[in-house]
């Protein structure tokens, strides 16, 4: 099942977010495993049902290992919790909270299953779309001591965006539609 499948589900009115889901699938600054390691924890981030099936399909079929897939899944999980507990320590007034232990187990981050640098592509992507700038932040930082070009860290936001804006869309017109 190709990003096709995905882009067939979203209504006319939103047919840039369609172009640019294609648009997106044949990205060439990331590495497939990049790119659709994205892709999966992106969808896995928003959690429309339909998007993931179909984003998880199209990832198989370009070849993303299981391996892979699960260390992105692994990343929206973990980000899910990170990007919650550092967004409020970052909007709290009291700063006394931040010299404190986080005390939450993060052991994925040290051995996510792939390369370092793929993973840190996908933190950062599923906390662009939680909207952590403090994970942002952190995973840009560590990105660029890989020597990630920052347009490799774009493709990664921009996929964070459009698979948001698509599971967002798509949810709005399956609830209509039933």
């Amino acid at each position: 099942m190709s990003i096709d499948a995905l882009r067939d589900l979203i209504p006319s009115y939103a047919k840039d977010i369609s172009l640019n889901l294609s648009s997106l699938a044949n990205e060439t600054l990331l590495s497939d495993q990049q790119k659709w390691g994205c892709f999966v924890a992106c969808a896995h981030a928003v959690g429309t049902p339909s998007v993931v099936r179909r984003i998880e399909a199209a990832a198989a079929e370009a070849g993303l290992s299981p391996e892979a897939a699960d260390a992105a899944r692994a990343a929206a999980a973990i980000m899910g919790m990170n990007n919650i507990y550092y967004r409020a320590l970052h909007l709290m007034k009291n700063q006394e909270y931040a010299t404190l232990p986080a005390r939450l187990r993060m052991n994925v981050i040290g051995n996510p299953g792939v390369a370092k640098v793929d993973f840190e592509l996908w933190c950062t992507a599923v906390s662009a779309i939680n909207g952590c700038g403090a994970c942002l932040d952190a995973h840009e930082a560590e990105l660029k001591t890989h020597g990630v070009a920052n347009t490799a860290i774009q493709a990664t936001l921009r996929i964070g965006a459009v698979v948001h804006a698509a599971s967002k869309v798509i949810a709005s017109a399956e609830a209509v539609a039933s």
